[in-house]
């Protein structure tokens, strides 16, 4: 029987983090898998809760949160409802955020403890996992999917000096209509932690196993990026998913009741590499 635990637990700057564990009943002790959504993500967007089914059913914890600031709510977990937390967002918090959600599953305090776990991380998650990674010798693997290889890549660069002057940005969200700001904050913490937050250096520092997923038709984050990274890290293992979007044809919402295809093919390639 497949079970979903809640947990809301404080990330950055005290703010509360969901976070939901989907697993087997009879696999409660299954080896954990901590996924990580991306800029203008959340946990339960799109087709994350069937990837969490389908990862349990493979014999797996599957632990998904939502970031400290990435705009949602406890109240309204699904929508942009605080553009202001969104607006005071920095890598360096989402790094914080990832930590404790890490000591949270080791230090077993509301579920079974883990000696270690894996880490997934989609699209501006898969940057920050990719320096968790490095940092981190509790993370056993590493899967990204989508992933961006440069934190200045999601921004035009030729925005940066208004940015600057202004102290704020508006990126606009093709899918809810909504201006979402970034205060220079976010700029300021990627240019005053030029080494930490350097991903392509960090992920050369990776000693763990590491899978590297793309989709050849993704033009949010161009196939190039995970060229870069495979470049970085000889030793990580690259897969090219023909046809695969960004989201690997998901959408939010999402209606259905199966895994697309794209999105299959991926879980597949994640949960052998995995179990290997």
């Amino acid at each position: 029987m497949i079970k979903k635990e809640n947990y809301n637990i404080p990330g950055a700057k005290g703010r509360g983090m969901l976070m939901d564990i989907t697993y087997d009943t009879q696999h409660k002790n299954a080896p954990l898998v901590i996924f990580a959504h991306g800029f203008k993500g959340f946990k339960d967007w799109g087709a994350h809760n069937l990837v969490a089914e389908y990862f349990a059913e493979q014999g797996f914890r599957y632990l998904k949160f939502n970031f400290s600031h990435n705009g949602t709510t406890a109240d309204k977990p699904t929508d942009f409802a605080d553009l202001i937390a969104f607006a005071d967002n920095t890598f360096s918090m989402e790094l914080e955020d990832l930590h404790d959600v890490i000591d949270f599953a080791c230090n077993g305090s509301s579920m079974p403890s883990v000696k270690g776990v894996y880490l997934i991380g989609h699209s501006m998650g898969g940057g920050i996992s990719i320096i968790q990674t490095a940092e981190d010798k509790r993370v056993k693997k590493l899967v990204t999917f989508a992933s961006i290889s440069g934190f200045g890549d999601l921004w035009p660069k030729e925005a940066e000096e208004q940015w600057k002057l202004q102290g704020i940005m508006y990126m606009p969200n093709k899918r809810t209509g909504q201006e979402m700001p970034l205060k220079s904050t976010l700029l300021n913490d990627l240019l005053n932690n030029p080494n930490r937050l350097d991903i392509l250096a960090k992920a050369t520092e990776i000693k763990q196993p590491w899978l590297i997923v793309h989709g050849d038709e993704d033009t949010t984050v161009p196939l190039s990026h995970a060229h870069e990274l495979e470049k970085a890290n000889k030793e990580a293992e690259f897969k090219v998913i023909k046809g695969g979007d960004h989201t690997f044809g998901a959408t939010q919402p999402f209606w259905g009741d199966t895994l697309p295809a794209e999105l299959h093919e991926f879980c597949d390639l994640a949960i052998n590499f995995l179990k290997d």
